[in-house]
């Protein structure tokens, strides 16, 4: 009789311990899915951050604003056409702006 016994309090452990089981690896699987679900998110903002300096560096980077910044700030300006020179690869002299000597 005590063996019956025995064996339902044995029984009742082994249900008992296997239901704390389940019960320990659902709560586990819901800490990681929270956590997966944050990264997530966070892997999303950063896509969206990732895109807005993106755009911030191509704004900057604007020719016109580039012209802007030189002339205001550096006191830059464009040359004027007889400031300009023009010298071609092959000629002898590239001081003699570009026009062709005739012997």
């Amino acid at each position: 009789m005590w063996r019956n016994g025995f064996l339902q309090g044995l029984l009742l452990v082994l249900v008992i311990t296997g239901a704390l089981s389940v019960v320990t690896s659902q709560h586990q699987a819901r800490k990681l899915f929270i956590a997966l679900q944050q990264e997530k998110e966070h892997a999303h903002q950063m896509e969206i951050e990732w895109g807005q300096l993106q755009l911030e560096q191509s704004t900057l980077a604007a020719s016109a604003r580039v012209e802007r910044v030189a002339t205001k700030q550096l006191q830059m300006q464009l040359p004027k056409k007889e400031q300009i020179k023009l010298i071609r690869v092959g000629q002898s002299s590239p001081l003699d702006n570009g026009t062709s000597h005739k012997p």
